[in-house]
């Protein structure tokens, strides 16, 4: 509110909402205990009861569902949150493993496990992570309800999962890794929303392919071969098969399989961007 407000006012963002609806009981009530998108018949139905045009009656229901939607001002202020914490998050996990054994040889990861010591930076880093998360899970019930909320719910209910499962079996030293590399990209995105939301085009397209390329080499290259190598083979030579492997892997693999689905997501839209020339 105090900081991201004044940036988007300053980038010239208005907090003015889509056009109103006119109030209309009748059409209210069909909206919010019917249907909010009728069809070819039931507009006729209403189009006689209240002697509307057809397409005045579609209108209105058009006008409805938009001004229930955020503003471009709060979308811009939600996105610089999450750009915010990605960042500072992505950079704090940055530093913090750049003189961590096990970033540079994972299986460190799994000697002397679990007798591993959990130190204060590696507790904040955690908590905050999963805190984070807990707060998006939440707030998806409350957002307006997006065309990949099934996707995402899953996915935060795979990382908490995660997090908490990680944490409580002292797995902590993989979950940095898992939990660095997914904020190499998320922050990158957020810069192209706001970019979007400030209407500058061309910068909006930089981040997005940036965003793009981060993406496919983190989650499809890196993460299978550096991250699930050594939780499904390096832990098993090491340590052996144990009770939570399983579960924990089921978990991290399914990740995988969203990262599969959001780069054919992403590369899609990517194609249709260059084909129409914006993202």
């Amino acid at each position: 509110r105090f900081i991201a407000k004044p940036c988007a006012i300053n980038l010239g963002i208005q907090d003015s909402g889509p056009h109103r609806a006119q109030p209309n009981a009748i059409l209210e009530k069909v909206f919010t205990s019917i249907t909010k998108s009728p069809d070819g018949k039931r507009l006729e139905g209403l189009s006689k009861q209240l002697d509307w045009d057809v397409r005045k009656i579609q209108r209105w229901f058009r006008h409805r569902r938009n001004q229930d939607k955020p503003t471009t001002l709060t979308k811009f202020c939600e996105s610089m949150w999450r750009f915010t914490f990605y960042l500072s998050i992505f950079f704090y996990g940055i530093r913090f493993l750049w003189t961590a054994p096990w970033f540079w040889d994972t299986r460190q990861c799994w000697y002397n496990y679990p007798f591993q010591p959990l130190t204060s930076r590696l507790y904040y880093y955690y908590i905050l992570e999963l805190a984070f998360y807990w707060s998006l899970m939440f707030s998806q019930f409350t957002d307006i309800k997006r065309k990949d909320f099934l996707i995402m719910f899953v996915h935060h209910l795979a990382t908490i999962g995660l997090i908490t499962f990680s944490y409580m079996n002292n797995m902590v030293r993989v979950g940095t890794l898992v939990l660095c590399l997914h904020d190499a990209s998320d922050f990158l995105l957020e810069a192209a929303k706001l970019a979007n939301y400030a209407k500058y085009q061309r910068l909006c397209d930089a981040f997005f392919m940036l965003f793009g390329v981060v993406f496919i080499v983190t989650r499809l290259g890196i993460y299978p071969f550096w991250i699930l190598n050594t939780t499904l083979f390096e832990s098993w030579e090491l340590i052996g098969p144990y009770p939570s492997w399983w579960l924990f892997n089921g978990l991290l693999v399914t990740l995988q399989i969203l990262h599969i689905i959001w780069s054919y997501l992403i590369v899609r839209t990517a194609y249709k961007a260059l084909m129409r020339g914006k993202v």
